[in-house]
């Protein structure tokens, strides 16, 4: 799976040098407690872009499929959350499931593409 997108501001300002740090499960709906297997951080460029190949989460019980996800401006506060998969069927039964969180997601020849803008308040 490819995850991509951009930082920016509510302006749709890029917000260059922004922090993603990403955690997930594997193939197998299990989180690597032990090692760093499917987790990691990046920084967006100069254009706010960022960008994340991955496996495509499994799904676990009580929970839908999503990705975790901090993001934090240079200098500024940490938002924490997760981005979800539209169509999934249980995304109505999970408690953490927000509409706002959900990805633009597509499937290709080369896997899934998925892509998410995160607007910060800076």
């Amino acid at each position: 799976m490819l995850l991509h997108g951009t930082v920016c501001t509510r302006e749709g300002k890029p917000i260059a040098g922004a922090l993603l740090d990403f955690w997930q499960v594997g193939e197998a709906g299990v989180y690597d407690d032990d090692g760093f297997r499917l987790r990691g951080h990046q920084f967006a460029d100069a254009e706010g872009r960022w960008r994340l190949e991955t496996v495509l989460p499994a799904v676990y019980p009580g929970r839908t499929r999503h990705v975790h996800v901090k993001v934090q401006p240079p200098g500024g506060s940490v938002l924490t959350t997760m981005l979800y998969f539209p169509g999934e069927r249980r995304n109505h039964l999970d408690k953490y499931f927000r509409t706002e969180c959900l990805m633009d997601v597509r499937e290709t020849a080369e896997g899934w593409d998925a892509e998410f803008t995160f607007v910060l308040d800076v």
